[in-house]
């Protein structure tokens, strides 16, 4: 470990913590050796070519890094969910329910784009976060409620994923041993090894200083999150051409259908509805990260334009997956459609094209737990930096040169907090391995605040609408809808996890 080095920029400028930044951008300025006439007299203009116009180091973010963030972030874990989504509200319901919810958040998604910057959208002051655009629009307490609602839901997306990823992990494991015993063989076995596997994985990545740097971590997860999308579309289309007919109902599971827990009852078909729409609802959640992602963007064209087409080609992209996906497996499974299309073995052959699958999952899950959790590493560590500036475990780094790599800078807070943050994140999906039911509260705990409510009040605040203008009206009664379709997902998944406690042991969980 070499000393903290000399090009990293003072802790401490009059009690504010300077911005690091990276050692070859204050080389690229450092080497000019000719300054012309008009950067003498203008010294700035020879720091431009490196820097934006807040003096952070320049983004090179575009159209096509930040839709495969959005796709990492979208099409995650929730896409093997829809089948059973759709099995629970019908061919009617299911589809249409799909299709609102895309509209919904490619409308909210382009209004929270708009408030990236504050005052006018191409010169006004950046945003860097959530929270940022937040206390920049509506301040006061509406702040600590975004980032409590916004951080709570990161942490939870955290530990979802990593119960997302132990499945797959098994289910790699679980179709070998079907195969090999000829289907004789229960194969039942434990997840809490695979989710300590995947907390390890995440450990070492999560040593990322920072989001613009998973930029390739995100487009090897998006190329993933395709792959298994289109292996379980494959195999959904195959498994309904051998049935000769296309399976489901109308109206979704029919009441006193044999499931494992038992006849379905009418209570247990609407807790089972409500818990659909949060599973859809969370299948389409990433507007709490989207200023995040807009922050990687590079200027010009103004960050709101790029992100605004970006989100628009993402989420038609993601629908025509989720409905393709989502349609094909309710039709091939019909009511008893597993909670996840690739794991729940509705599919036992090809038992290798599964494998293919399950390894694309968790390699995606890998990079979306990282594209996830980087906004909640900087809040703590920016929010460290301001409260202990003169602490070197806090602010110092200090050069590790890594062979095959070059020379990494390590920080002993993010090596420590990041390591305790994953660890801590297994150790609760290994209380909680509920898939279906954490999903769906997942979606209905962020879906309301995040997509719909902050994006609405900040975009109003913006244009200064005016109370009881029609567009006011307006957008109140988009509010409130998705307010009341948040609280009905949030009860049916609640239903759904105090079933899953009468048979619950901690860590004993198996398959």
């Amino acid at each position: 470990m070499l000393p903290r080095s000399r090009t990293m920029p003072g802790r401490i400028n009059h009690g504010v913590v300077d911005e690091r930044h990276d050692i070859r951008h204050y080389l690229e300025v450092e080497v000019h050796p000719k300054v012309s006439e008009s950067e003498a007299i203008n010294p700035q203009s020879n720091y431009s070519k490196c820097f934006d116009d807040d003096g952070r180091l320049k983004r090179t973010g575009n159209f096509w890094t930040s839709s495969s963030h959005i796709i990492t972030a979208v099409i995650g874990s929730g896409v093997l969910s829809l089948a059973w989504a759709i099995a629970q509200l019908g061919w009617v319901a299911g589809p249409a329910v799909m299709v609102l919810f895309a509209f919904v958040n490619l409308y909210t998604s382009n209004l929270l784009a708009q408030c990236y910057r504050s005052g006018d959208p191409v010169t006004g002051q950046r945003n860097y976060t959530y929270m940022d655009a937040v206390k920049s629009y509506l301040g006061g307490r509406k702040v600590m409620l975004c980032g409590l609602i916004q951080y709570l839901n990161l942490f939870g997306v955290a530990i979802g994923y990593t119960i997302a990823a132990s499945v797959s992990m098994m289910a790699i494991k679980r179709s070998n041993c079907f195969h090999s015993s000829g289907g004789k063989d229960p194969c039942h076995m434990s997840s809490n090894g695979f989710m300590i596997t995947f907390g390890i994985i995440e450990i070492l990545f999560s040593q990322i200083p920072d989001f613009d740097q998973v930029w390739w971590l995100s487009i090897v997860a998006a190329i993933m999150s395709f792959t298994y999308s289109t292996v379980g579309l494959g195999l959904g289309i195959g498994k309904v051409a051998g049935n000769g007919t296309f399976k489901g109902s109308l109206t979704g599971i029919s009441i006193g259908t044999e499931t494992h827990a038992g006849p379905v009852t009418s209570t247990q078909k609407l807790w089972r509805s409500l818990q659909a729409l949060g599973a859809i609802a969370f299948a389409y959640s990433f507007s709490i990260i989207l200023i995040e992602i807009q922050d990687t963007i590079r200027s010009p064209p103004a960050e709101y334009k790029t992100m605004k087409k970006a989100t628009l080609f993402s989420i038609i992209i993601t629908t025509i997956f989720y409905l393709l996906c989502g349609c094909m497996g309710y039709a091939a499974f019909g009511d008893l459609a597993p909670g996840n299309l690739l794991t729940g073995f509705g599919f036992y052959n090809p038992y290798w094209l599964l494998d293919i699958a399950n390894v694309a999952i968790v390699v995606h899950l890998v990079g979306a737990y990282q594209v996830y959790c980087q906004p909640l590493f900087a809040f703590v560590e920016k929010w460290s930096a301001r409260k202990w500036p003169k602490s070197d475990f806090v602010t110092a780094e200090y050069e590790v040169p890594i062979p095959f790599y070059g020379v990494y800078q390590l920080n002993f807070l993010r090596l420590v907090w990041r390591t305790i943050f994953v660890m801590l994140t297994t150790l609760i999906a290994m209380l909680m391995p509920f898939f279906n039911d954490v999903v769906g509260l997942l979606g209905a705990m962020g879906f309301w605040p995040l997509t719909v409510f902050f994006p609405i009040e900040m975009y109003i605040s913006q244009k200064k609408i005016g109370r009881w203008t029609s567009q006011w009206i307006g957008l109140q009664i988009l509010s409130m809808t998705c307010l009341m379709i948040s609280i009905a997902a949030a009860v049916g998944s609640v239903a759904g996890v105090v079933l899953d406690l009468k048979t619950y042991k901690p860590f004993k969980t198996s398959y």
